[in-house]
């Protein structure tokens, strides 16, 4: 890897952290606000700032392509690269229909989202992207007609389930492309591992603002494409394996959100001195979960919605730290 090609992960983090405060200003004239909902007396916060956050990636990742090009003078193996942009903001697309039509009215019908998602995995399945062998079997077509939008879709729709509190979704697609970043980078493809960091560094840039309290949120136009991130280094990378060893918390998060009949919403009661409680008798998510045990293990048993986003990230850091252990 050259070493001013590190400069392209540079840009990806300004150009975020410079544009998000015009989106702040201009989200809130034009009325794209939403309710802080675990925090008590209802703040209005600027939405759909994942929109920044791919703005971002995308001039690291042409950036990249130009320098290879004209500067190197050496191949990039471009129709991968645009393949992936093309996921990108299909799913964009996709995020901000559910953002406008107002995920408090309901946004999308299950059925269409997901129908909407397997449009966005048909660029990768029509370059037949990855190996079709797993695991020592050949699965020939089967791969890219079923497992590849298999695993966009999955990942797409489940990363929006572990959502909704000040700095979550940023911090953990920082943390998951960080590690696939690193799986990557030693398995040889350091191309991958650059166009995972072009999307880390504008993350990071992004939660600056998201973190809490937060001054914008990421919104489906955010979760929708870095699942959809995850899952296309997976795939082109040949490390689903792993790469759903670090999913774990998700695929737990999708069995407690089945458990409520996907009806039940992650949000926390909010106590009148901006402590969280527990919304149900019941745990319908892992944020539910880590509110239950801080308040449990806490001396004061107070527990503050940045807590829930720590201990939350943490699981993901510990799962992840195992998975390179057992399968790296």
């Amino acid at each position: 890897m050259e070493p001013i090609l590190l400069i392209t992960i540079v840009v990806s983090f300004f150009c975020t952290f410079f544009v998000i405060p015009f989106w702040i200003k201009k989200a809130e004239q034009i009325g794209l606000v939403w309710k802080d909902m675990n925090k008590s007396g209802g703040i209005d916060v600027a939405g759909s700032g994942g929109i920044i956050v791919l703005l971002g990636t995308v001039v690291g990742i042409l950036l990249y392509v130009a320098l290879k090009t004209f500067y190197f003078k050496t191949d990039v193996i471009t129709t991968s690269i645009f393949a992936m942009l093309s996921v990108l903001f299909i799913s964009l697309l996709v995020g901000l229909i559910d953002d406008f039509l107002g995920w408090r009215k309901g946004g999308l019908r299950k059925r269409h989202r997901i129908i909407l998602i397997l449009f966005s995995a048909i660029p990768l399945m029509v370059i037949n992207a990855g190996e079709s062998t797993m695991m020592g079997i050949e699965f020939g077509l089967l791969y890219p007609l079923f497992f590849i939008p298999l695993g966009i879709v999955g990942a797409t729709t489940t990363y929006n389930f572990l959502a909704g509190y000040n700095g979550l979704e940023a911090s953990q697609g920082i943390i998951i492309l960080s590690a696939l970043a690193f799986v990557t980078y030693v398995t040889g493809n350091t191309w991958l591992s650059l166009i995972a960091l072009y999307m880390v560094a504008s993350l990071f840039a992004f939660y600056i603002f998201n973190k809490y309290p937060a001054k914008i949120f990421p919104g489906d136009t955010l979760t929708y494409p870095v699942g959809s991130m995850i899952a296309m280094i997976a795939i082109i990378g040949n490390i689903e394996k792993i790469a759903v060893f670090f999913f774990i918390p998700y695929i737990i998060e999708t069995g407690l959100k089945l458990r409520g009949g996907l009806n039940k919403e992650s949000f926390a009661k909010v106590n009148n001195d901006g402590s969280l409680e527990k919304p149900y008798d019941k745990i319908y998510g892992l944020e539910h979960l880590a509110i239950d045990l801080l308040k449990k293990y806490k001396k004061d048993k107070k527990v503050h919605e940045k807590e829930v986003v720590y201990l939350i990230n943490w699981f993901q850091i510990v799962v992840i730290l195992l998975g390179l252990l057992i399968l790296l």
